[in-house]
């Protein structure tokens, strides 16, 4: 029998979390307060960022309606999982950085 060595490279997006609760819904971890239709929607998402290649990958679905912002979050992103809840975050270089699912409003 012969030995086969196989190295393989994980390319993760996102490299930072800016909180707990981001972190949690992303590994699928337990959170409290959120119903189960926004997590499992805010993970999706989360799952697409941390696999596209480009920012304009999260374009799509236009229902993402992905904007950079303003204000006190010049620099960052957002893409929306619906309309009371976004993800923002900060987008480096094709890495995605302090990744935070809030109630934006």
């Amino acid at each position: 029998m012969q030995n086969v060595t196989l190295n393989v490279t994980f390319i993760a997006m996102i490299k930072s979390f800016a909180d707990k609760r981001t972190a949690a819904l992303f590994f699928d971890l337990p959170t409290k307060g959120l119903p189960a239709d926004i997590r499992k929607r805010a993970r999706a998402k989360l799952i697409a960022m941390d696999q596209a290649q480009a920012l304009d990958d999260l374009r799509v679905p236009l229902a993402n309606r992905l904007e950079a912002l303003r204000g006190g979050r010049a620099g960052q992103y957002s893409i929306r999982v619906n309309d009371r809840w976004r993800i923002c975050f900060f987008w480096q270089e094709g890495d995605v950085y302090d990744v935070e699912f809030l109630d934006y409003h």
